[in-house]
């Protein structure tokens, strides 16, 4: 089974910066695909970026040029950066790691975190 851990939500101004992390632990063979989510209130669930093993990176329209993303292959973590905040990035954030499962149960996997709250003020 794999887990993911999401730390680094929370409060933050209008035009503010957050870099939460997403750390996935567990029997681990291989991470294909690193992505981030969010779901605001009434909406529904939208990518907001993504990163493959290559380095291959996806950014919706909405986020460009402000959110960056990164990965650090030794720590199986993905780092969303996120710059000029804008109210309407408010929602709940959650991180999507795809890849395959090690010993003892070789397997493809697709996990999702918890979620975590991300809320901009004017």
């Amino acid at each position: 089974q794999v887990q993911l851990v999401e730390p680094g939500g929370g409060l933050v101004q209008a035009g503010g910066s957050l870099r939460p992390s997403c750390a996935a632990s567990g029997r681990i063979l291989r991470i294909d695909y690193m992505g981030w989510y969010r779901q605001a209130p009434g909406k529904q669930r939208e990518l907001v970026t993504a990163i493959t093993n290559g380095g291959s990176t996806n950014y919706a329209d909405s986020v460009k040029g402000r959110f960056t993303i990164s990965r650090d292959n030794a720590k199986n973590t993905v780092y969303p950066q996120m710059n000029s905040l804008k109210l309407e990035d408010t929602a709940v954030y959650y991180c999507n790691v795809r890849g395959m499962r090690g010993s003892p149960s070789y397997g493809n996997f697709d996990s999702w975190g918890q979620g975590t709250q991300v809320t901009v003020s004017s």
